[in-house]
């Protein structure tokens, strides 16, 4: 079997574990690496504690998730919800993709939930293509090939129509309990939005799950656009 190296570039320490992580288990589970690229420190998600304090809460919190289910970790650290698309950010979502040396990559959808989501959405696309460009210099060197790329879903499912669908009954659990792991923001949504975070999770992923056949699902979009064609599916079940 040839093993892939899958990278999900998010914005958030909690957006991997809300909308792709039973599609990275599978690969871990298959033998392939996944390396999990965080962008923000999620600083803003607290009412009563500082933004040290719960930036370090959350990264300990993204450790934690992502050695429970065997992945690599990757820590941009960035403002939360003040992400843009500079120069020097750009090179260091390009040098992290490098790091990781990625063949697939998942990240978010533009649905205009958030800022942070569009702005890693527009910078992941941009610079996937670049890195393999050795004019362009970043700490570690351009990988052989640029890698393809997935959009995973939205918030709740909210104007995203899904091409591919990845059944992840069969760790279902498992993605329970990495999302439990991120206990402040399960919080912090539960005081600022009244929000049930594992039911808001469970229940998106049965919709997907409906609409595939299954009883859990995630949903994606693979890019098609030059280079990026390809004419096969990269998702877990075809590797």
């Amino acid at each position: 079997m040839i093993i892939m190296k899958i990278a999900a570039v998010v914005a958030h320490p909690d957006d991997i574990e809300l909308l792709c992580a039973g599609t990275m288990i599978k690969y871990i589970n298959k033998g392939h690496k996944v390396t999990y690229i965080i962008a923000t420190n999620g600083e803003a998600g607290s009412q009563t504690l500082s933004n040290e304090e719960i930036a370090k809460i959350r990264y300990q919190e993204a450790i934690d998730s992502a050695k429970m289910v065997g992945a690599d970790l990757i820590w941009l650290g960035y403002k939360d919800e003040f992400l843009f698309n500079t120069a020097e950010v750009r090179l260091s979502f390009l040098n992290a993709l490098r790091k990781a040396e990625a063949e697939v990559v998942f990240t978010h959808y533009l649905d205009y939930y958030n800022c942070d989501h569009n702005a890693v959405s527009i910078i992941t696309n941009e610079v996937g293509i670049l890195q393999n460009v050795k004019n362009i210099k970043t700490e570690y060197p351009p990988t052989p090939e640029n890698p393809y790329l997935y959009f995973m879903d939205t918030i709740c499912c909210k104007g995203f129509e899904p091409e591919e669908f990845v059944d992840i009954t069969d760790v279902i659990e498992i993605k329970k309990k990495a999302l439990l792991i991120h206990k402040s923001q399960c919080s912090w949504l539960k005081g600022h939005s009244k929000i049930d975070y594992l039911d808001m999770m469970i229940t998106q992923s049965k919709i997907r799950g409906y609409q595939s056949g299954v009883e859990y699902a995630e949903a994606f979009i693979g890019v098609k656009t030059f280079p990026r064609v390809i004419s096969k599916s990269l998702l877990p079940q075809y590797l």
